[in-house]
């Protein structure tokens, strides 16, 4: 009985992973050559003026951080695109009751979905360069989203997605 109770919880945990990035690049880029940047001026990211304010201002202190100014002249824009969607549960267990006698055969077996089908957010992040108007970088994430957060539990959401998101920006 311990060893279902381990397993159904680790499979509880398996369903509640965190943020989700994959990374895109032109190799042929010299990220040494960027210094500056700023935002299209038209801009549709798909998060509510809120969040948006608060991505924004996660983004450009880690940004800076790296060394790069926010410029009215950049060397590369940044476009941000968000979408939602529902997950689907893909876990479940199969609980099964089966008998065999003298070739004859029967079964029967119930599935119990675990975890929740939560919402969950994607964020595309393409920084575009400003003189070829190429995509030169491009980063996905994608991570669990609770509607009903408090202003303070979003604000730390992002500032945590865009902490792994550009942590391996720019490339090595």
């Amino acid at each position: 009985m311990k060893y279902l109770f381990s397993i159904v919880v680790l499979c509880l945990l398996a369903s509640c992973a965190g943020t989700h990035v994959n990374y895109d690049y032109d190799k042929a880029t010299n990220f040494s050559n960027y210094t500056s940047y700023n935002y299209f001026s038209d801009m549709d990211s798909g998060l509510s003026q809120l969040d948006e304010k608060r991505l924004l201002r996660a983004l450009d202190s880690t940004l800076q951080a790296k060394g790069f100014l926010l410029t009215e002249e950049p060397d590369f824009y940044i476009n941000i695109l968000s979408s939602e969607f529902r997950n689907a549960s893909n876990n479940a267990v199969g609980v099964g009751i089966g008998g065999t006698g003298r070739n004859v055969g029967g079964g029967v077996s119930v599935g119990l979905p675990l975890g929740n089908s939560g919402i969950q957010r994607r964020i595309q992040f393409d920084f575009v360069d400003a003189q070829k108007d190429a995509l030169f970088w491009q980063a996905t994430s994608e991570s669990g989203y609770r509607e009903n957060a408090s202003p303070s539990v979003r604000e730390d959401r992002l500032r945590v997605l865009i902490k792994k998101v550009f942590s391996k920006f720019p490339p090595k």
